[in-house]
């Protein structure tokens, strides 16, 4: 049966394990965005979220086709997943987008990444096939991330009749880095953003840098874009040249908006009040024994920012010598893309700064950096409850929703460090303490200021945070997207 309403992401709302009795089990997956979609489509008469299977016994779900109603799971080949996943996607555009290329040496743009690049362009394919086959007359289809930036452009080709939206949970390169990538990919990569009526960002900045990047006049098409004053609609103009060349196609306009993805107050408190996780909430009590707490959580990811902060915290214990034996660091790295060296080296860089940190300050009764290099949300949530300051410090992030999470399940209230490179920033840098993500030494001393930070001060500050924090929970967000789309 065809779907008016259709999601296509990397990841899907579930997965599948393979017993030793060669069973498939299936298991929801984590986390508030697919927890926010998943509900959000439950709602939506025959909708459809279509997903890449990512492991072995997906595969095997999807060839005994025993996937469940409302999911279609795509079994890419591996190397071509592969290359498209980890070749492009985490190691081109994520660094494109994120700007962190080591420029002297980075990026290279050779044979290999063009065969990578073709992957990438035929994993989108199977993604855009599937949608046009599944997809009723008039659907709306909401594409997620830059894993899927060619779908639109695709898919428009394929099913002209759709309502098609794209929303990119990363920043956007500025016109510098996007100018690394070759002129085709480069042309490839926004003509198939393009492809869409809508685009959505976390924020107006990484819309802007969007429009801006698209401004564009080559051998794909004409691209301008739309910025009026005193006006709600941003975007760009566009219409493509003719394969045959012998002109352009109709213009069309694709619009661009911001859509700042929130947190559920009550599934996020109602999760970090389980028992498993007061079990952990008690160990880390005792550990931190009374002293005030400095919390991050994050992946061990190159934007996160993880080493400066690190460096930052080791600045506070030097320059104020009077939070020694008073204050924690609470630091939860989850490893990251391991199976890309310089994720692993990263990882092990935290792992040995924290190390001398705790070298050069610990006592017998005082460690002053406790560091998590495992994925343990159950201890994640434990340290958002006894956060008295959090800290978030990304260089460059689409959102960053710890920054949210934090003040909404922390117990006492706790100020937030927060860098002007996270997502967030723009919403709750009011009642933050703002930063420069590279400065190191305003850095300590926001975290020092923070520190000594008065209770009811840091109360109000909460409140508020947790007010901004919850204005656009995941299935308001998506609902609102696919209302503008439908033209509501």
């Amino acid at each position: 049966m065809a779907s008016q309403v259709l999601v296509a992401a990397n990841r899907g709302p579930l997965s599948y394990q393979l017993g030793e009795d060669d069973t498939l089990t299936a298991r929801r997956g984590g986390g508030g965005l697919v927890s926010g979609l998943s509900a959000a489509l439950a709602r939506q008469p025959e909708a459809l979220w279509i997903c890449a299977a990512l492991s072995e016994a997906d595969r095997e779900a999807v060839r005994r086709g025993v996937c469940e109603p409302g999911v279609r799971m795509l079994d890419i080949d591996p190397t071509t997943y592969d290359d498209a996943y980890n070749g492009i996607a985490n190691s081109v555009l994520w660094f494109t987008h994120h700007h962190l290329y080591d420029v002297p040496r980075e990026p290279v743009f050779d044979a290999r990444f063009r065969q990578q690049w073709d992957s990438y362009a035929a994993y989108n394919r199977a993604f855009a096939e599937a949608l046009a086959e599944e997809a009723a007359e008039g659907a709306c289809v909401l594409v997620q991330d830059y894993h899927l930036a060619l779908v639109p452009g695709q898919l428009r080709e394929l099913r002209p009749d759709l309502r098609i939206a794209h929303f990119t949970h990363t920043p956007w390169a500025s016109r510098e880095f996007l100018d690394m990538l070759p002129d085709d990919v480069r042309g490839q990569l926004v003509w198939g953003m393009l492809g869409a009526d809508q685009l959505g960002f976390h924020t107006w900045r990484w819309s802007a840098e969007f429009i801006a990047g698209a401004d564009r006049d080559d051998a794909v098409g004409i691209a301008q874009p739309h910025l009026p004053g005193g006006s709600p609609e941003r975007g760009v103009w566009h219409h493509r040249a003719a394969a045959d060349g012998s002109g352009y196609g109709p213009r069309r306009f694709t619009e661009v908006r911001q859509y700042a993805l929130g947190v559920d107050a009550d599934d996020l408190r109602a999760l970090a009040h389980r028992p498993v996780v007061d079990d952990k909430l008690a160990a880390l009590r005792a550990d931190v024994g009374g002293r005030a707490t400095i919390v991050r959580v994050d992946r061990t990811e190159l934007s996160k920012n993880i080493l400066r902060g690190l460096l930052a915290y080791r600045e506070l214990l030097t320059a104020h010598p009077e939070w020694r034996d008073r204050v924690v660091h609470l630091a939860s790295a989850y490893p990251s893309r391991q199976d890309l060296e310089v994720y692993r080296a990263y990882t092990q860089s935290v792992r040995e700064l924290a190390q001398e940190i705790n070298a050069e300050f610990g006592t017998a009764d005082w460690q002053p950096v406790l560091v998590s290099v495992e994925d343990d949300f159950a201890r994640s949530l434990a340290a958002y409850r006894l956060a008295d300051v959090a800290l978030v410090n990304p260089v460059r992030d689409g959102m960053n929703l710890v920054a949210k999470e934090i003040p909404v399940v922390s117990e006492a209230g706790c100020a937030l460090v927060l860098s002007s490179g996270a997502g967030a920033y723009e919403e709750l840098r009011e009642d933050a303490l703002t930063v420069n993500p590279y400065d190191v030494s305003a850095t300590a001393q926001a975290l020092h200021a923070a520190l000594l930070m008065p209770a009811g001060e840091r109360l109000e500050r909460t409140k508020r945070l947790a007010a901004a924090a919850t204005a656009l929970p995941p299935t308001d967000w998506f609902t609102a997207q696919l209302s503008a789309l439908r033209g509501e």
